[in-house]
């Protein structure tokens, strides 16, 4: 029971990803505060330690609003798990500004604005974070400018924001997934055969042959959330399938 004890926030819990970390903090013995936008679909995620909580990441009266809840409701936060973010297809030069602002702000903004707001708390108890980001903050691809500039910007974020708290002892990370099965590019507005063909065509730029699944990059945050990750900090932690290692051919 790694976490008995600790308190975690865990961002964009109603699918994917975000979900499989919530589910698996609880069942290491902590106490999760889950956020997400569709109220919903967080009741599916029950369970004595979990409290969950509707919140816009675009609304910053809102989101301060959602961190003092959890203060209020817990009393500490120990760890910050900044799931939530979103893809759009798109060009340089077909995106348009408001689409390329409105990836910045839930994919990045929303992540500065929750560790700001959290570290008072995470720093007094001496806790940690750990950002979600993408194979695309590390490689270029196309047509997804506006999410592979996101992407990037949270891994610096990340080496950043772990410069900067370590004399402090705060240790900040984060996962780079590949193409993993959740909602992230349905919620895009991919159809279903769409989506199906782009899995099948996924296991072939995946050197191990398939996409991963939202359990597997839960399991790889919570190793860097636990105390046996205690000399980590600063790392953008690929898990992919191999796909970072791969060349356009």
């Amino acid at each position: 029971m790694e976490f008995d004890g600790k308190v975690a926030i865990v961002t964009g819990a109603t699918s994917g990803i975000g979900m499989a970390t919530a589910r698996k903090f609880a069942e290491q013995g902590g106490k999760v505060a889950a956020a997400g936008r569709k109220k919903d679909v967080l009741s599916k995620i029950v369970g004595p330690n979990v409290r969950t909580y509707a919140v816009d990441l675009l609304n910053e009266p809102e989101t301060a609003a959602f961190v003092q809840n959890v203060l209020n409701d817990f009393g500490q936060i120990d760890v910050l798990v900044n799931a939530a973010g979103i893809i759009a297809s798109g060009t340089i030069e077909n995106t348009s500004l408001s689409d390329y602002d409105l990836m910045m702000n839930i994919n990045v903004r929303s992540v500065f604005q929750l560790t700001q707001l959290a570290l008072p708390s995470i720093i007094e108890h001496k806790g940690n974070i750990v950002n979600v980001s993408s194979v695309t903050g590390l490689r270029a691809f196309p047509n997804v400018f506006a999410y592979c500039v996101s992407k990037a910007a949270v891994d610096q974020f990340t080496r950043c924001a772990a410069l900067e708290l370590a004399p402090k002892g705060i240790r900040v990370n984060a996962v780079n997934p590949g193409v993993v099965r959740t909602n992230l590019h349905r919620n895009s507005g991919m159809s279903e055969d769409a989506y199906a063909g782009f899995v099948e065509r996924s296991k072939t730029t995946h050197p191990i042959g398939r996409i991963g699944d939202p359990e597997e990059i839960a399991d790889l945050i919570l190793f860097l959330a636990s105390s046996k990750a205690g000399w980590i900090t600063g790392v953008t932690y690929s898990i992919d399938g191999g796909r970072a290692q791969t060349c356009a051919r």
